[in-house]
Formats: C-alpha cells, sequence, structure tokens
C-alpha cells in the first residue's frame, strides 16, 4: 500500500502534498541559485530528519544566498547570526539583562530562539563561540541561571562555512561536527551555469531583494509535519540496516583514519537514507540510499591521520574507497 493514502497530519496535509511541497521548494530556490540542486536536495533531507546541515565552500558561490532562499521558501521563522571574530556565546543563545525598573534580571532570548538559524561563516569565530550551539543542537533548548528554556519546533540549524585552509578559520570542534547530520560541500559552478548566473545579474537580479526573484513560501509546518510523518514510515530492510552498518564500521579500519564513524553517524545516515527515499517517491529503502548519501553524512565525520593528510588522502576519497569495498547486499 502507497504510504501516501494513510499518511495523512493533523491538519489535513497528506504525503503526497507534503512531497510536491517540498519539490516546489527547491524550484523556488532555482530562482535564485543556479546549478546546486544536490546542496538544495540535502538541505531538505536535513529538514525531513529534524537535524542539522554544513554548507562548506570557497566564497563566492553563493552559500548564504542559498540558505536565504531556502528560508525564504518556508512559511518558518527564521534568523541569520553572521559569526565574527568578536561574536560571544550570549550573543547567539540570549543573557541575562538588568531591568532598572524592577531591580532585576531578565533572560532576553537570543537569535537561537526561531525555527531555521542561520549560522553564517560559522568557523569564522572561535570555538568557544561555536560550543555555544551544541546543547541547543542536540537537545533544542538553552539553559542560562540555573533554567532551561525550550526551543521552538521545528529547530534546524543550517551553517555555512569556508574551507579551512582559508585565513581567519577555526575548526569546528568534532562534537559540534558531529552535531551536523550533512556537510554539503558546494563547487564552483560549470561554464554554461556561470553563464547562466551573470545573465541573470546583466538582466536585473539582486541578489539581496529574493521577492523581486519571485521566491515565494511553498511550505510550511504542516507540510514539514505531514512529510516527517511519511518518512517515519519508510521501511528499511534488516539487510539495509547492516550494509550502513559495515560501511560506517569500515571507515574505522581504515588506513588513512585516526577516528572513524560513530554510532551517531550511523543513525544519521540511515535517517538521511529513509528521507532520500521518500522524496524519490518510495516507501521503503534500498542499499543505493545509503551510497547516495553516504559521502554528505560521513566525511565531516572522519578524522584524518596526519601522514595521510600530507599524502593528500580526502575525506570523500576514504568514504568513496569504503563504499567501493562494502558488499552490497542483494
Amino acid at each position: 500500500m502507497s504510504q501516501d493514502v494513510v499518511s495523512v497530519d493533523k491538519s489535513g496535509v497528506d504525503a503526497g502534498q507534503a512531497r510536491e511541497a517540498l519539490h516546489a521548494l527547491r524550484r523556488e530556490v532555482a530562482k535564485a541559485v543556479v546549478g546546486q540542486d544536490a546542496a538544495v536536495t540535502g538541505l531538505v533531507v536535513a529538514l525531513l530528519c529534524r537535524r542539522h546541515a554544513l554548507l562548506e565552500g570557497v566564497p563566492g558561490v553563493a552559500k548564504t544566498l542559498l540558505v536565504r532562499a531556502l528560508a525564504r521558501s518556508l512559511s518558518l521563522d527564521s534568523k541569520r547570526v553572521q559569526f565574527t571574530p568578536d561574536l560571544m556565546p550570549g550573543d547567539i543563545t540570549g543573557s541575562l539583562v538588568y531591568d532598572a525598573k524592577s531591580s532585576e534580571f531578565s533572560f532576553r532570548e537570543g537569535p537561537v530562539f526561531t525555527n531555521l538559524l542561520i549560522a553564517d561563516e560559522i568557523n569564522r569565530t572561535p570555538p568557544k563561540t561555536q560550543a555555544s550551539l551544541l546543547e541547543a543542537m542536540e537537545e533544542r533548548q538553552v539553559s542560562a541561571d540555573g533554567v532551561s528554556r525550550p526551543l521552538p519546533d521545528p529547530f534546524v540549524v543550517i551553517a555555512t562555512q569556508n574551507p579551512i585552509e582559508y585565513e581567519g578559520t577555526y575548526p569546528l570542534p568534532e562534537a559540534q561536527l558531529d552535531r551536523f547530520q550533512l556537510k554539503i560541500t558546494m563547487a564552483l559552478p560549470g561554464r554554461e551555469q556561470e553563464i547562466d548566473i551573470l545573465s541573470r545579474h546583466a538582466a536585473g537580479f539582486d541578489p539581496g531583494d529574493l521577492a523581486a526573484a519571485g521566491v515565494e513560501a511553498v511550505a510550511g509546518p504542516a507540510e514539514l509535519r505531514a512529510a516527517r510523518q511519511a518518512v517515519g514510515q519508510v521501511t528499511v530492510h534488516p539487510a539495509v540496516i547492516g550494509y550502513a552498518v559495515d560501511v560506517c564500521r569500515a571507515t574505522r579500519s581504515a588506513p588513512a583514519v585516526s577516528i572513524g564513524v560513530s554510532p551517531r553517524g550511523a543513525t544519521s545516515l540511515l535517517a538521511a537514507s529513509r528521507a532520500w527515499a521518500w522524496l524519490s517517491g518510495r516507501d521503503y529503502t534500498t542499499p543505493d540510499d545509503v551510497k547516495a548519501l553516504a559521502p554528505a553524512a560521513l566525511r565531516h565525520r572522519l578524522r584524518l591521520r596526519p601522514e595521510a593528510e600530507l599524502d593528500g588522502v580526502s575525506a570523500d576519497g576514504v568514504v568513496n574507497g569504503v563504499l567501493a569495498g562494502v558488499p552490497v547486499p542483494r
């Protein structure tokens, strides 16, 4: 039986309508961003899994524009934080403020109290400030003055960063990297795509005015709830679970790796595979779903040995080697 028949949200949105809304969301983002379909799909997968995503690319490949367009395409509250070297933890989570009238301290919420937090250039702030998001990303709450304050539902962090080789960047702590379900790399566009980009600008496209580009909200909380409910009904064969586990375990014994993928990484890979299967119109997962999501779900969870890095080994190369070596169930 098709899951679209049985999966209906309390608001009346069924799974088929939710899937169409999310496909429409990708079309809306494409009005502002050229040639980054895989990145948009990865962000939609993270939204479906109620988890977080990290976008990495050199300056100028439209990382921030992509996230802004996605936020505009969603009927959700969103806030953007520009991470800088002088940013303090309280600037993100909020802080206690003294009220002279009442002679008392009160908590002033920071920008983290939103549905979609855009953490722009997250690796340009020191690790202490980066770590201020750990509790919010894992437990979806902020603790201050002994009080835990829940964050809105849904709550998703989409962060952008420049490659760590660039000047003025700080590597993200391993504990925080592990909180991101996917690390999505954005490559430079091809020639035809770059011609399209320049043609849009020549025609008057303004990256700061997404409304003029025609980007509109096409999905909201109801569609996300229905979609997440449907993803939860996607079946996973034990052989596919075993395959995902074998892929993650193989990273731990790879010669170039000092620390491999943890069980948290394995659960993230499986969740992403189910979301991808549902977006593809299926109510069951296949090993190909695992293979398709493995690079984005695992690349940031590997710590390479220093000698391997000197030899030019990359995390993507390790993941691709593991995928080539682990037998695929039939």
